[in-house]
């Protein structure tokens, strides 16, 4: 059976550990390079995996929509199925658990992008293609420098601080990599058995800055305070800083809590458990060299399987 997928955006955070966990499930790699013809690049393989974002939100309305028109070609021309980490940008204000059956009702400019461009997915679907999304909260993983919660969030934990971006009470869902791509290689080796779309929930692990913060506090042995992110002066920092001003307008998913139904999830993977906030957090010391309280109670594992 083909066992070979293109990844685009292979240098991005999803990109990169989906390349891993692909090779080291067997499957050939492609890599595509931007700029050169995604249709050609896509014949003979099996799945089209889009992580493509442009870096720091950059010119969404326009990228986002050339970079699906791209992708809805090369599959037609291929015949690949296609794979999309889909996001919960599109649910706006809509109360939780988000599911499937939730309605779309984008409340900023980038919910509407990704909502447009997931509604020209599901059309692919209804050709007969097989169209996964794979959807999730924010990115976390212990080795990249570059995910909100290394970069804002963990920035100060030396200082015996962290920032919270929005209310430190609020309970969100984070999606950590090395476990999301493992769900998407075994989606790989059978979703594409039955045409259509299967929009699949990523349950992931739930917590609030609070308690990330005690989490913290117990595996460090010290105080950790919380500070607010200081979203007034982003207003002053936009006009020269891409990300803050991209940022502002997702302000709102860091004051409500909210969360994705695992129901399907756990249908089709009933023995699988994501990172708990205990282990999310030893791993990130760990990669910051920060010394960690002996004797924690619990055995972590290294890693979660499938």
């Amino acid at each position: 059976m083909n066992r070979r997928v293109l990844i685009l955006g292979m240098g991005g955070h999803f990109g990169s550990v989906a390349a891993r966990a692909f090779r080291a499930a067997g499957w050939n790699v492609d890599r595509y390079h931007r700029g050169t013809d995604m249709t050609v690049a896509a014949r003979g393989v099996r799945w089209i995996i889009n992580a493509m974002n442009p870096p720091n939100y950059h010119d969404w309305e326009h990228q986002i929509p050339e970079i699906t028109t791209k992708v809805l070609a090369a599959a037609r021309d291929s015949g690949a199925s296609v794979m999309i980490p889909a996001n919960v940008y599109v649910y706006g204000r809509e109360p939780g658990p988000w599911r499937a059956s939730t309605a779309h009702h984008p409340c900023t400019r980038k919910g509407r992008i990704r909502a447009e461009m997931e509604e020209r997915y599901r059309d692919l679907a209804s050709e007969g293609r097989s169209v996964v999304m794979l959807r999730a909260g924010d990115f976390v993983n212990p080795e990249s420098p570059t995910t909100l919660l290394n970069r804002i969030v963990l920035k100060d934990l030396r200082k015996g601080r962290i920032t919270a971006m929005g209310k430190p009470e609020a309970r969100r869902t984070y999606a950590d990599i090395g476990d999301l791509t493992q769900v998407a290689v075994a989606l790989a080796d059978s979703a594409d058995s039955l045409p259509g779309l299967l929009d699949l929930g990523y349950p992931g692990t739930r917590f609030s800055f609070r308690e990330l913060a005690d989490e913290l506090a117990g595996q460090l042995g010290r105080k950790i305070t919380i500070k607010r992110f200081p979203w007034t002066a982003l207003l002053l920092a936009s006009p020269v800083w891409e990300l803050a001003r991209e940022l502002r307008e997702m302000r709102y998913l860091y004051d409500m809590d909210h969360a994705i139904d695992g129901t399907d999830f756990k249908a089709l993977f009933p023995d699988f458990e994501p990172k708990t906030v205990q282990r999310l957090v030893f791993e990130h010391l760990y990669m910051r060299g920060m010394k960690v309280v002996p004797d924690q109670g619990v055995k972590m594992s290294t890693q979660t399987s499938l």
